[in-house]
């Protein structure tokens, strides 16, 4: 038995098709080059792909190696920004310190505390920021933190902390931070 010549019939592409199309496939199962409506359903065949020569695999292949050598140039010289300008600021900070030796008599002294890479609070030559923050009696007692806008009330948990805030938390949270943790809501 011989294998059946022309192109055979793809029904997913056919479903698309318009009803003026579907007098043009005749009921047949092939379809050949030389058929007269060959240019009107050929979209609809399945045709396979004359395959790469061996000279357009090497053309793909030094398109994707030249786009693959530029992007790491790119990477590359966008990291040596990143590394110099870091460079710039560690040693503007070195020099900074020294200025602030020669005018006081000793170094600034920092205390960060860091959760996962953000630093949370940072302690600078005796006066501690959180966040644009001004925190006050900072001793082992007593911390008390306060943004200095527009405060509706503030956390409390005596007798070592009070953190101010510009929204009122709500109840179910007053509820949950008083049972849980002992933090109370204080109004102001």
């Amino acid at each position: 038995m011989t294998e059946p010549t022309g192109y055979k019939l793809n029904p997913k592409k056919l479903r698309g098709a318009s009803t003026s199309v579907l007098p043009a496939f005749l009921g047949a199962f092939y379809y050949t080059e030389d058929y007269e409506y060959f240019d009107v359903i050929k979209p609809y065949l399945i045709i396979p792909e004359k395959p790469k020569t061996l000279e357009e695999i090497k053309q793909e292949l030094d398109k994707k190696f030249e786009e693959i050598i530029e992007q790491y140039k790119r990477n590359s010289y966008a990291h040596k920004l990143t590394a110099e300008r870091k460079y710039e600021d560690k040693f503007d900070n070195i020099f900074d310190n020294f200025q602030y030796a020669v005018k006081n008599g000793f170094f600034p002294q920092y205390l960060s505390l860091t959760t996962s890479g953000n630093s949370l609070f940072t302690v600078n030559g005796g006066g501690l920021s959180v966040n644009n923050a001004i925190i006050s009696n900072v001793n082992t007692h007593n911390i008390v933190i306060n943004s200095n806008v527009n405060n509706v009330g503030y956390w409390e948990s005596k007798p070592i902390f009070k953190v101010y805030f510009n929204k009122r938390p709500n109840w179910l949270s007053r509820i949950c931070a008083k049972i849980i943790f002992d933090i109370t809501w204080k109004s102001v």
